[in-house]
């Protein structure tokens, strides 16, 4: 059976699996009838929410929002998204977009709501869509849709949110995740995801809707009509987000040397996944007159993403084979041996770059065709391949080298332009980033604010320097990282690259732009892969044009700026089978995995907590650690740190490892990073895979408030982070 085939097959069980599992009862009982254009309206009553038992349902969907870092993520049922047995289903949709209005209509009361609706491709997105837009219609929200109601990436509703000075929007997403998963990625009047805080008010309100139908008194949600005047579909963005786009990474000199070099035989592949980035970027390139230089992979859209990341894998639990989804996250190598690349890249020439984007065109992964021969060099550089044919490979990069390359030409461009010494220059960036990227920034006089994971964590700072910036003219600015730091910016300065390791990026203007009625921004809030592509794809070609392979340019700038901590490794341990097709069954493993994935994590917390109060040394720490896992060295700790989620080792020799939780899934991430790819790996594996036993050594040195309930403390040290001025 070759890759097609077996593609077929695991969608053919996938929906097998979803129809067996669901009862004939839920089958036929839809909830609203969204092919009745007439208004409708859904009563819930007492009854209704004790049968959909939605009292546990939102005490998951609670617990998600008060972590969550884009988006309450979850699964549904694809065939059936009325099953209230999953977590996202038409019937909690519908009371969190209520609940989002009826919050909006408290803080605007003295003119018209407008909010943005739209998705990208994953199963029942238009259904979702066309609800969230009646509910909002009928609350006298004008609701703004893409014209005939397609797909569009989510950087394009966060930019048009930003400068056409909407009140936010409702974008359905689930990023890179498995197929089944989905959410609506709340977006504020900035376009910026939403924090906790503004994600519980709004959950705050469905609970108090909850109460009111348990209380007897009916909750009844209203649709207006499908052709209410308040819903308009009006907008595509292409002209905007290309003038944009001319103000940073499309600039004269990228666009000629991409338009010189394609008159000259450079190609490169952009892959979209079957998601919504082939209609979302295709106008824009054509706009910039840079067409021409793509191939074009997966661009028919499909929320099983052609297969990408679906394999059969024995489930250690049953010993038996099933079906699992690994997502479609390019950064997982496994997804990468799962995408069948070698078939179309088989014939390439050597060189020949690949752009990969993500469902919903926030995050970019790049690979390059190369020869066999250069597998020592790109071991070297810390990168991963696979075979495409008898003496070639495909080489991907993680964004830790790509975006290096990305942010290290953008800043040589800016020198050769003369512009570099116009401002100070900073980044900002993730705990658990390359320290490439501080390296490179150190070499450069460049400086580094450091945040929490997640991309609204780097638009907060930024949006922090524009205040200051426009409020304080002339001023130096100081800014505080996550650990405590304090950063000198300096006056008036302007940020080269915001992104973080997992693929998402933006670049900063050197001048302010403004929005419809005058708000200004020195950089969009949403990650872009639309930004990034162009920027990645001018490098291509400067690499084109000077006969470099990217893994010969990476030595170069290795090099040239001194890098040391070349390598970045990655854990992900998932503990159950995201694609269960029994929800009964898969939210028994998922709670059993998340209690092993709590108590892993909150180890760790508490030996921090009670470290960064002082109430034990360093020395204590390494013993507590040494005592659980005598297999690693912990005399190299130097220092443990709270990542605003997570913990932080900082080994000596420039080691460092974070072990980070899932806000929203039982999963556990690591990261390890330094000079020494055997010690990152020996680090990594030992940290990620210890079982989270409270020791006899920890009970006696770990003081006893730390060994409760951690979080709460944890979530307030975040809190007072973002509420510094």
């Amino acid at each position: 059976m070759n890759r097609e085939e077996e593609i077929e097959e695991l969608k053919k069980e996938y929906f097998e699996l979803v129809e067996k599992f669901t009862p004939e009862d839920i089958k036929n009982r839809p909830f609203f009838d969204l092919d009745n254009n007439s208004e409708t309206e859904f009563t819930l009553t007492k009854d209704l929410v004790e049968k959909l038992k939605l009292d546990a349902w939102l005490a998951n969907y609670k617990k998600e929002a008060e972590v969550s870092t884009g988006g309450i993520r979850g699964p549904q049922n694809v065939i059936y998204p009325w099953d209230t047995r999953f977590p996202i289903n038409q019937i909690g949709m519908a009371l969190a977009t209520l609940a989002k209005g009826l919050v909006l209509k408290e803080d605007i009361k003295d003119r018209e709501i407008n909010k943005i609706a739209a998705g990208e491709v994953r199963y029942n997105t238009k259904q979702y869509v066309e609800l969230i837009a009646r509910i909002q219609a009928k609350l006298g929200i004008r609701t703004h849709l893409p014209f005939s109601r397609e797909t569009t990436p989510v950087w394009m509703v966060s930019f048009l949110a930003f400068m056409l000075d909407y009140d936010g929007a409702e974008f359905v997403t689930s990023s890179h995740a498995i197929s089944s998963k989905t959410a609506t990625k709340d977006l504020d009047s900035q376009g910026n995801s939403f924090l906790p805080e503004m994600s519980l008010r709004f959950v705050d309100k469905i609970e108090k809707l909850l109460l009111e139908a348990k209380s007897g008194k009916d909750v009844v949600i209203k649709l207006s009509r499908s052709g209410d005047p308040l819903i308009v579909e009006d907008f595509d963005g292409y002209d905007m987000y290309a003038d944009y786009l001319r103000k940073t990474v499309a600039s004269d000199a990228n666009l000629n040397l991409i338009r010189e070099q394609t008159k000259k035989g450079f190609k490169l592949m952009y892959d979209t996944v079957g998601g919504c980035m082939y209609k979302g970027m295709k106008p824009i390139l054509e706009k910039l007159s840079i067409i021409d230089a793509f191939d074009w992979r997966n661009k028919e859209e499909d929320p099983f993403f052609h297969g990408i990341g679906k394999i059969w894998k024995e489930n250690p639990k049953t010993g038996k084979k099933e079906f699992f989804d690994l997502s479609c996250d390019f950064c997982t190598f496994d997804v990468v041996k799962a995408a069948n690349l070698e078939k179309d890249l088989k014939d390439k020439p050597l060189g020949y770059v690949v752009l990969i984007t993500d469902p919903d065109g926030d995050r970019l992964v790049i690979g390059q065709v190369e020869s066999k021969d250069r597998i020592s060099a790109v071991q070297k550089v810390g990168a991963n391949y696979i075979n495409v044919g008898e003496d070639k490979i495909f080489t991907v990069y993680h964004p830790t080298y790509s975006f290096f390359l990305v942010m290290d030409y953008y800043a040589r461009q800016l020198r050769e332009a003369g512009t570099f010494d116009n401002h100070p220059r900073f980044i900002v960036t993730t705990t658990c980033s390359s320290k490439i990227w501080d390296e490179w920034a150190e070499k450069n006089g460049i400086k580094v604010v450091t945040v929490k994971v997640g991309m609204k964590d780097i638009a907060h700072v930024l949006m922090k320097v524009e205040n200051r910036i426009l409020n304080n003219p002339g001023e130096e600015i100081v800014m505080d990282d996550i650990y405590g730091e304090k950063i000198n910016l300096g006056k008036n300065p302007r940020m080269i690259f915001g992104g973080e390791e997992s693929g998402g990026m933006i670049t900063g203007l050197e001048d302010f732009v403004s929005s419809k009625n005058g708000r200004k921004a020195l950089g969009m809030r949403q990650k872009s892969a639309g930004e990034a592509s162009i920027i990645a794809t001018a490098l291509a070609a400067y690499l084109y044009k000077n006969k470099k392979l990217i893994s010969e340019y990476l030595e170069e700038r290795f090099k040239d700026n001194d890098i040391k901590s070349t390598f970045l490794e990655r854990a992900d341990i998932t503990y159950y089978n995201e694609s269960e097709p029994d929800p009964a069954r898969m939210a028994k493993e998922k709670a059993d995995g998340e209690r092993i994935r709590d108590e892993l994590d909150t180890f760790y917390l508490s030996l921090l907590f009670a470290f960064k109060n002082k109430e034990i040394d360093i020395g204590q720490v390494r013993e507590v650690l040494s005592d659980a896992m005598p297999k690693l060295n912990f005399s190299r700790l130097q220092e443990i740190k709270f990542a605003g989620d997570s913990t932080f080792f900082q080994f000596d020799g420039n080691m460092f490892a974070q072990i980070r939780r899932s806000g929203t899934d039982a999963k556990m991430r690591g990261h390890a990073g330094g000079s020494n790819k055997k010690d990152c790996l020996s680090y990594l594996d030992g940290l990620v895979h210890y079982s989270g036993r409270k020791t006899d050594l920890y009970k006696k040195i770990v003081p006893g408030k730390y060994q409760k309930n951690i979080y709460p403390t944890a979530q307030k040290f975040y809190q007072d982070y973002l509420d510094k001025k």
